[in-house]
């Protein structure tokens, strides 16, 4: 079975953010992020010397990837997600193109990448890496400056530590940093299901394609969603919880907008949605949806042929919630007595 095959039906996945922001839980400096947790850095807005600091505690002692998949596993879903790299620019998994990562960093030195990568195997679940292939707040020509507004934070760049735009060449990030770096996680962590990439803007067609043609070189069967911008993928990624009523995709003649991406040649789709109000750990947000609210979505994401992408946030110290465990677990039980 090609992957594309198993896509269709896998149905249910789990995805998790994790990264450094996950050690403020969404509070810096007595101010607390109005959404999402992990774009705290664009939210406060936090220098790079500053926000390199928290690497240097970074030490998840209760970080134990056979417990994240085995939840995942014994909650009936087919694929995990993780993040490898979010828009701060922090590689969790150890990179030679740039240090600063979880490896080289912090005190806790192991790749998680790996670990988790090797969990998946264990337990017979599909393994996909997201990738932020364009924001990059560590780096002064990550994408975005041409971007002003529906950010959650003060600005999609880092306008902060790198104010003058004008400077700015995303050309440079890309072949510095990014397009290494995902053909370092290609090459090192054994079969990808896919490579979930993450809000197109200043990405131009010709780097889209690049990166395309480098995941088919290296892994011909990974998947590509449809974040990778200007039409050069494989499935469509919804939008951040989208749980549509009827679902009836056309081919977009703009293949740049990110919101209007709603055509699959491949008849491919998933929904990410989270458990609560953030997708990085927030630790007073205790907006959670109910165990019977996941059924239902999940039931009706799947009765339109749309896999459902649940989210977790662990904690800085590697733990998911109680909260989430406990709600994953119990609509487990009545997804299965709904389906007897």
């Amino acid at each position: 079975m090609d992957n594309r095959e198993w896509f269709k039906n896998a149905g249910f996945g789990m995805m998790a953010h994790w990264g450094l922001y996950s050690l403020l839980g969404g509070e810096w400096k007595n101010r607390r992020v109005n959404d999402y947790a992990e774009w705290i850095q664009s939210f406060m807005p936090i220098h790079n010397s500053e926000y390199s600091k928290l690497a240097e505690i970074f030490n998840p002692i209760y970080f134990n990837a056979d417990e994240w998949i085995r939840l995942a596993k014994d909650c009936g879903m087919k694929y995990f997600v993780f993040t490898s790299k979010h828009h701060d620019g922090f590689a969790m998994f150890e990179s030679e193109v740039d240090k600063f990562n979880v490896v080289d960093a912090t005190p806790f030195g192991r790749d998680i990448v790996a670990e988790l990568g090797e969990a998946c195997y264990k337990y017979g679940l599909k393994f996909g890496l997201y990738y932020s292939q364009e924001l990059d707040w560590h780096h002064e020509h990550g994408g975005g400056y041409d971007k002003f507004s529906g950010c959650s934070g003060v600005s999609w760049d880092n306008s902060w530590d790198f104010p003058d735009r004008s400077k700015k060449d995303f050309s440079i990030c890309f072949e510095e940093k990014i397009k290494p770096q995902v053909k370092e996680i290609l090459t090192r962590y054994g079969e990808l299901c896919l490579i979930w990439f993450d809000v197109p803007h200043t990405i131009t067609k010709e780097q889209s394609l690049e990166l395309n043609a480098l995941v088919k070189h290296y892994q011909p069967d990974c998947l590509i969603n449809s974040r990778i911008g200007n039409g050069a993928y494989d499935y469509v990624s919804l939008g951040d919880n989208e749980y549509p009523t009827e679902f009836k995709p056309t081919e977009n003649s703009d293949p740049n907008s990110l919101d209007g991406m709603k055509y699959s040649p491949y008849g491919l789709y998933e929904t990410a949605g989270t458990l609560n109000s953030s997708w990085g750990y927030k630790y007073y947000d205790g907006n959670w949806i109910s165990p019977e609210e996941i059924v239902s979505r999940r039931q009706q994401l799947n009765s339109l042929g749309i896999n459902y992408l649940l989210n977790v946030g662990p904690d800085g110290l590697g733990r998911i919630p109680s909260f989430s465990v406990e709600a994953l677990k119990k609509s487990t039980e009545i997804y299965w007595e709904r389906c007897s």
